[in-house]
C-alpha cells in the first residue's frame, strides 16, 4: 500500500512506530505531485526544503524524542496562505515573488506539530472566483472526472487531498471556499467559528469572513488537523476562546445521532438538481433512521446574495484597486471587473450588508435553539462544467437557475457572514459518479460537536 493511501492518522502512528519514515512518506507524497502533474493542483512545490525537513524529522525519531501528533506527516496549503520562507503567490502576479518572512498561526501550529509542508495549492487569484483557473497558473482539474469543476478557490488543496498527493491540506473559506471543492472531490473540508482558527491575514480583523480551516479524506483525519490549529490566540478580536466561560462550550459530544434535532434545508430559495436533492435527502433519512428527528426549515439565503457580493467586491477593490493600473493586463479579468463593481458600492450599501449579516446571525441563533444541527446539500448541484461562465447564468438540472453565488451555493457564504462554523462532507454520487456533498452547520463554538456529528454520519452512511 502506498504511503499516500493512509489515513494522517495511520501514517502518523506508522512513523511513530518506525515502520514507515518521514523521508518515505514525503518522497511517497513528491512522486504522486509529479506523477498527476496534469491535475495542476500546485503552484510551488517545497520538494528540496520538505525532503530536508523530513530527515530532521527521521532523526528525531531514531532519537527517541518526544513527536507530535503530526511528525512526518506530508500537507498542503492554500496559497493564499502566509508561509514563513515560501513563496505565497496569492495567485496573483501581483505577489508572484512574495515570500513571506512568518507563517500563518495555522501554519506555525501544524509546524510545531510535525507535519511536513510539501507545497503551496492553486487558487484563483485572492479566492475571489467559484472557478479554479488563474493566470498565474492556468487551470487546476478535478480528479475524478476532468470535464467538470474540482470547485474553487480551495481548488489546488481539494484535489490534493482527493488525488492523494498528501493526506491533509489547509484551505481558506471566504464564502464556501473549502465546503465547495470538498463537495466537488468527495472529500472532508471545516469552516470553523470565526476565531477558532486565528487568522491574523485578513485587513479587517473586526469583520472577518475568511477563515483558514483544514482539509482531509474523512472526518477523523479532518478533526486531526483541527485539533492541532484551533486555538486561543491573543491577537486575533474573535480569538478569545480560552476567556470564555464553560457555560459557552458544548457540555458532551454526542456518541449517537439518536435524539439529535436535525433542521434540515433542502432548499435555500433557490432550485435544486434532482439528483442532488435524492442524494441529501437519503443521507437525512439514514440520519433518521439511526434516531434523529427531523425538521424540515425554510430559509431565503439567496436573498442574501447581493449583500455578500457587496462585501466581497469592497473588499477586492480596497485591496486590490490600487494594484490595477500596474498589474492589469496581468490580472483574471472577472477580478478586475470584481474591483470596478466594488468601487460604484456606497458606505450605506456596505452598511445595510452588515445590518443584513446581523439579520440573518439572529435567524440562525433562533433556529440553533431549536435544532442542534443544520443540515443541507453543500451546492446545488453535482460538480459543473469546468469551462462554465462565472458572470453568467448557470445550469441546474438542465434549466437556466440564476447567477453562480445565488443559484449553486447558497447554503455555503451565509455561514461566513455570520460566524457560524460549517462542514463538508461526502453523501453520495450522481448516477455519472460525480460527489455530492453534504453540509452541516451548527451554532457557535460547537465545531467539535459538529464534527462528533459529522463522524456519525459517516458512519450511518457507510
Amino acid at each position: 500500500m502506498d504511503l499516500m493511501d493512509h489515513s494522517a492518522r495511520d501514517l502518523a502512528a506508522l512513523i511513530r512506530t518506525r515502520q514507515a519514515s518521514p523521508v518515505e512518506a514525503v518522497r511517497a507524497a513528491l512522486a504522486r505531485i509529479e506523477a498527476r502533474r496534469e491535475l495542476n493542483a500546485f503552484i510551488t512545490v517545497t520538494g528540496e526544503q520538505a525532503l530536508a525537513d523530513a530527515r530532521r524529522a527521521e532523526a528525531a525519531v531514531v532519537a527517541g524524542e518526544a513527536l507530535g501528533p503530526l511528525h512526518g506527516v506530508p500537507y498542503s496549503v492554500k496559497d493564499l496562505t502566509l508561509t514563513s520562507g515560501v513563496r505565497t503567490t496569492m495567485g496573483s502576479a501581483i505577489y508572484q515573488d512574495f515570500v513571506p518572512k512568518e507563517d500563518a498561526v495555522a501554519v506555525a501550529r501544524a509546524k510545531a506539530a510535525g507535519a511536513i509542508l510539501i507545497g503551496k495549492t492553486t487558487t484563483p487569484e485572492f479566492g475571489h472566483k467559484q472557478v479554479p483557473t488563474a493566470p498565474l497558473f492556468g487551470r487546476t482539474l478535478n480528479p475524478i472526472d476532468a470535464r467538470y469543476t474540482p470547485g474553487a478557490s480551495s481548488s489546488g488543496a481539494a484535489v490534493a487531498v482527493a488525488a492523494g498527493l498528501g493526506s491533509l491540506a489547509l484551505g481558506t473559506d471566504g464564502g464556501g471556499s473549502i465546503r465547495i471543492p470538498a463537495s466537488c472531490c468527495g472529500i472532508v473540508g471545516l469552516k470553523a467559528t470565526l476565531g477558532v482558527v486565528p487568522n491574523l491575514q485578513a485587513p479587517d480583523l473586526y469583520s472577518a469572513n475568511s477563515f483558514t480551516g483544514p482539509m482531509a479524506r474523512d472526518v477523523a483525519d479532518t478533526q486531526l488537523l483541527f485539533d492541532t490549529i484551533k486555538g486561543f490566540d491573543a491577537r486575533d478580536p474573535y480569538g478569545q476562546v480560552a476567556s470564555l466561560p464553560q457555560r459557552a462550550l458544548p457540555p458532551s459530544l454526542p456518541t449517537s445521532l439518536r435524539g439529535l434535532r436535525v433542521a434540515w434545508l433542502p432548499t435555500a430559495g433557490n432550485p435544486v438538481d434532482p439528483e442532488v436533492e435524492a442524494v441529501t435527502t437519503a443521507a437525512v433519512r439514514a440520519m433518521e433512521r439511526e434516531g434523529a428527528v427531523v425538521e424540515t426549515v425554510l430559509l431565503n439565503f439567496v436573498a442574501l446574495e447581493r449583500h455578500f457580493l457587496v462585501v466581497l467586491q469592497s473588499m477586492l477593490a480596497a485591496r486590490v484597486g490600487a494594484n490595477l493600473e500596474r498589474f492589469g493586463d496581468r490580472l483574471d479579468a472577472t477580478l478586475v471587473d470584481a474591483v470596478h463593481k466594488g468601487r460604484r458600492h456606497s458606505a450605506v450599501d456596505l452598511h445595510e450588508a452588515t445590518f443584513a449579516k446581523t439579520r440573518c446571525f439572529a435567524e440562525l441563533q433562533a433556529l440553533f435553539e431549536r435544532f442542534d444541527v443544520l443540515v443541507s446539500p453543500t451546492v446545488s448541484a453535482p460538480p459543473l462544467p469546468i469551462d462554465m461562465d462565472v458572470s453568467g447564468e448557470i445550469e441546474i438540472g438542465g434549466k437556466p437557475a440564476g447567477t453562480i453565488r445565488g443559484a449553486w451555493y447558497p447554503y455555503t457564504y451565509p455561514m461566513n457572514l455570520t460566524g457560524h462554523p460549517a462542514l463538508s462532507m461526502p453523501c453520495g454520487k450522481s448516477t455519472a459518479g460525480l460527489p455530492i456533498g453534504l453540509q452541516l452547520a451548527g451554532r457557535w463554538y460547537d465545531d467539535d460537536c459538529l464534527l462528533a456529528i459529522a463522524a456519525l454520519v459517516e458512519q450511518a452512511l457507510g
